[in-house]
């Protein structure tokens, strides 16, 4: 029986779906004579009820690449070679396909922008507007291959709900750093539905008081500079910044930042009694949140979280809140 699936695959490759179908035929069912071969694929018989030279052609084709031979008496059957060789050349050609086709559109899309921006800038810069912003922001965060670097502050074009690419990509091993504002960590459905889910994905997360712009930088060659508030209630559009002094630029204010942010993890110090909802104050902690917001976000009262500071603060041997956050620094509960 003719394994569907690796047809599939052999077509992705390059072959065409009756080659595919052919070569997996022979590997399901052994070696045979054309005639055979046609009625376990599927006959493509001329108007007299002759095979025609179609599947021939396939075949020489298959013999051509290295996945057939000539087998049994005078050569009149055809046998499948193991496919290494053959198919690393098929991917390689592919590969090549692929690349003259994404450079080819490339070139296509840029001969676009020159009619419509024709003062030189349209390589380096772009503005998107309107309903295209929130579908261009999932498309080009679902390509990410290596790193996406984020300043993270409302608004948001996504309506501040959840982000199952970035959980997608971090399954995948994309690296997120983000830098949150304070007013995003204060945000408690925001927190609940976002920032949290990422972070138990593997996000690492630092807070600072304001974040400079809104920023995103993907894989170090594209960086998204979103609105701000004042901004987007006039003008809800974006900022697609490509190769140059200007991306650098804004990469190295990410990293300045990054360098000066409180993170949002527990470091490898944190003492081991104490329990799931105090381990998250202490993250909860450094970002800086007032006691209320902290409160809101754990669902528990003012009470319980004071209760929850004294037990803390006893571990380390602290009278204050600022005793803690200097404790809590100096051993690496954070």
């Amino acid at each position: 029986m003719i394994d569907e699936d690796l047809g599939t695959h052999l077509a992705r490759l390059g072959l065409t779906r009756r080659q595919a179908d052919a070569y997996a035929a022979l590997l399901a069912d052994g070696p045979c004579g054309r005639e055979e071969l046609a009625d376990r694929i599927g006959r493509a018989d001329g108007p007299d009820g002759e095979l025609d030279g179609e599947l021939e052609g396939q075949l020489a084709e298959l013999r051509r690449l290295g996945l057939i031979t000539a087998a049994g008496p005078e050569g009149a059957e055809h046998a499948p070679v193991e496919p290494s060789v053959a198919l690393d050349h098929l991917a390689h050609t592919r590969t090549a396909e692929l690349h003259r086709a994404h450079q080819a559109a490339v070139n296509a899309y840029r001969g676009y922008r020159r009619t419509v921006s024709p003062q030189g800038t349209e390589d380096l810069l772009e503005v998107v507007t309107g309903p295209a912003v929130t579908e261009r922001i999932r498309q080009i965060e679902a390509a990410a291959e290596r790193e996406v670097l984020r300043f993270d502050s409302p608004p948001y074009h996504t309506n501040a709900t959840a982000n199952p690419v970035e959980e997608r990509n971090l399954e995948r091993g994309v690296a997120y750093r983000v830098v949150y504002s304070r007013s995003a960590v204060e945000n408690t459905a925001y927190y609940d539905v976002n920032i949290r889910p990422c972070i138990a994905a593997g996000e690492q997360a630092r807070v600072l008081p304001t974040v400079p712009v809104k920023l995103t930088v993907f894989d170090g060659r594209l960086a998204i500079v979103s609105m701000s508030f004042v901004e987007a209630e006039v003008n809800d559009s974006l900022l697609l910044v490509h190769p140059s002094s200007l991306l650098s630029a804004l990469t190295g204010l990410f990293e300045t930042s990054w360098r000066t942010a409180l993170p949002m993890h527990r470091g490898g110090g944190s003492p081991p009694g104490l329990g799931p909802v105090q381990r998250r104050i202490l993250e909860l902690l450094a970002t800086g949140v007032t006691d209320d917001t902290i409160a809101e976000l754990l669902g528990v009262s003012r009470r319980t979280l004071s209760r929850h500071l004294e037990q803390i603060g006893a571990r380390a041997g602290s009278r204050t809140r600022f005793q803690l956050a200097l404790h809590a620094a100096r051993n690496g509960w954070l």
